[in-house]
């Protein structure tokens, strides 16, 4: 299952009433696993920032004033993102942004029902507790000392652990602790574990195939009850 992580920053909060987009940060994953695969992009809003916005994310007129508009990376913004669910920190706010951005464009608006919503998602597993990304970050020992500032790939990233905390844990292909090791260049079993590196595989004990006499008759009395039973021919 290929999930898009995203995150954006803005000029402010209102969406409808002239505030942009001034950076999107996505990370794809795959079953629940960062691939690796990022898109981030910087955004020229066409309009001036406003200081208590700068406070936040650090982003300046100057800096942002070369950047591509949102007309420039829209298609490639949409094809990063596919047709996969988006897994978001308060997804309404970052939908309404994405969405009057693709309207200006006359492009087709994305659901809400793409969007999983790791607030919604934190108010649930911990109702009454603070559900923003540093407090979750605090919770689950996720490190975010190098958030001083917004940033949107930099929360994506932050979110995409979260949000795998959130299911239940970051064990698929996580360093999940494993009972034997398994390699090309032999095995040690001395102490009950396979002493070598490589390939991680959990040991499970052998199970017995063979069927009892009692169980073989308990078959061949149930079978004779089947017309036709394909155990007979």
């Amino acid at each position: 299952m290929r999930e898009i992580v995203l995150d954006t920053e803005t000029t402010g909060v209102d969406a409808f009433g002239g505030d942009r987009l001034v950076e999107i940060g996505c990370i794809e994953l795959w079953n629940h696993v960062p691939t690796g695969k990022t898109f981030q992009r910087y955004l020229n809003p066409e309009r001036m920032m406003p200081e208590a916005a700068f406070a936040v994310h650090g982003l300046s007129d100057a800096f942002l004033s070369d950047k591509p508009k949102f007309a420039e990376v829209a298609d490639a913004l949409l094809e990063f993102i596919g047709d996969a669910p988006l897994v978001i920190h308060n997804a309404e706010f970052d939908l309404k942004f994405l969405n009057v951005e693709l309207d200006r464009l006359g492009k087709i608006a994305i659901p809400n029902g793409r969007a999983v919503d790791t607030v919604l998602m934190a108010r649930k597993k911990f109702p009454g507790a603070p559900a923003s990304l540093d407090a979750l970050c605090k919770r689950f020992n996720i490190d975010n000392s190098n958030r001083t500032l917004h940033g949107a790939l930099l929360d994506a990233q932050l979110l995409a652990d979260v949000y795998l905390e959130l299911l239940g844990g970051r064990q698929t292909g996580l360093g999940l602790v494993t009972e034997i090791e398994v390699t090309t260049s032999g095995l040690d079993f001395s102490g009950g574990r396979a002493a070598a590196s490589g390939i991680v595989l959990p040991v499970r004990p052998a199970r017995p195939h063979a069927a009892s006499p009692d169980e073989l008759a308990a078959h061949q009395s149930f079978i004779a009850k089947i017309a036709n039973a394909i155990w007979l021919k």
